[in-house]
């Protein structure tokens, strides 16, 4: 009988409120295919056991960290730590969001050590369309956030005279979730109470690159923005798309919600800014910012103009505030994937292949 695929899931040690974890349906399907070995541990922090994840399977085996990192597939979520690269056995694959065109010092890594990787973002479709994403919850939760900070300020969103105005900058697929988010005050929820309510309501407007690349046209758009929305994909991430003195355009009340969650990689060739100047990156531990926080210049490196600020909502994993809707979401869009990858290989795997073979092509670690 030929040896069975083995697949590590190490556990994640991000900051403590990050708990996402592949679920235990997730892992009984993974075993139609390979055995799985889980780090001692994984899923406590959302609650679930060893057991809730064997279900008697004899295909599903608890292990140590170092030896997660040993089988033939690895999977995490979101990517190891540059240092724990070397953990991982060369030949194998690493399966994780990898974000190769932000994280060329990653890519680099993965090459010198031999090491294989599928980047979870880097899976696209025919069209060019992401097929692992939650760019709705990306979206959802981050406008959910903003106005959260707007309620703040009125109650039930109950201001008088005038409806709250959102500017979406980016026309994608983010963009477009954030622009029926903004119309529904983030959550439907609050949407249908402010309706019975006969609140004032919102409108948004869509800006693309012919509009925020104009300082004009930014300025009359940004004196009137309740809210800033930046879901840009910028083609150039060494200039940011607003310029910090812009921000100081905006109303004092205004919220900028930073959808897009680039880092700064200054050391980087070219460097990496983030589309809003100067604002900071949040995390599932903080992720709400007024503009007095104490923690704004922790986040923000020095030489980098930060002068005008205003609140702002940002998450480098927004998917992640509500965890087992994401985890469940990203299972199904990864299922067929996984099928063809465990059964075709990463080595096998041809250009010309199906439709889920030519979408993980596209995904693999690129040459240095």
């Amino acid at each position: 009988m030929p040896k069975r695929v083995t697949i590590g899931f190490p556990r994640m040690f991000k900051e403590p409120g990050e708990k996402r974890v592949f679920l235990p349906a997730f892992i009984q399907y993974l075993t139609r295919f390979a055995d799985v070995y889980l780090e001692e541990g994984y899923g406590s922090r959302s609650g679930f056991s060893f057991s809730d994840y064997r279900r008697g399977n004899a295909h599903v085996f608890s292990t140590d960290r170092t030896d997660a990192f040993q089988k033939d597939y690895v999977i995490v979520l979101r990517s190891p730590n540059d240092d724990e690269f070397i953990h991982i056995r060369p030949g194998s694959c690493l399966i994780s969001m990898l974000h190769y065109p932000t994280r060329p010092n990653r890519v680099q890594i993965l090459n010198e050590l031999g090491v294989n990787s599928i980047s979870m973002d880097s899976i696209i479709d025919d069209n060019n369309i992401r097929l692992v994403e939650n760019m709705y919850a990306v979206a959802w939760n981050g406008l959910e956030a903003a106005f959260d900070l707007l309620e703040l300020r009125w109650p039930d969103l109950m201001r008088p005279n005038e409806p709250f105005k959102v500017v979406v900058l980016g026309t994608g697929m983010v963009g477009k979730h954030a622009l029926d988010a903004a119309t529904k005050l983030g959550n439907v929820e609050r949407n249908e109470r402010h309706i019975q309510l006969k609140g004032p309501g919102s409108v948004a407007i869509f800006a693309g690159r012919n509009i925020s690349s104009n300082a004009d046209q930014m300025e009359r758009l940004l004196r009137q923005a309740d809210v800033l929305v930046d879901a840009t994909s910028r083609r150039n991430t060494a200039r940011p798309v607003v310029p910090n003195e812009w921000i100081g355009w905006l109303p004092e009340h205004a919220v900028i919600a930073d959808l897009a969650v680039d880092p700064y990689l200054l050391d980087h060739k070219p460097p990496v800014v983030r589309g809003v100047e100067g604002i900071p990156q949040g995390n599932l531990n903080q992720y709400k910012f007024q503009a007095d926080d104490p923690n704004w210049d922790q986040s923000v490196p020095e030489g980098i103009p930060s002068q005008n600020r205003r609140a702002v909502v940002s998450c480098y994993s927004w998917p992640g505030i509500h965890p087992e809707a994401c985890m469940e979401h990203y299972a199904r869009q990864l299922e067929p994937l996984m099928e063809v990858l465990l059964t075709k290989s990463y080595g096998g795997l041809q250009e010309e292949g199906g439709y889920f073979e030519r979408a993980l092509v596209r995904a693999k670690l690129p040459p240095l």
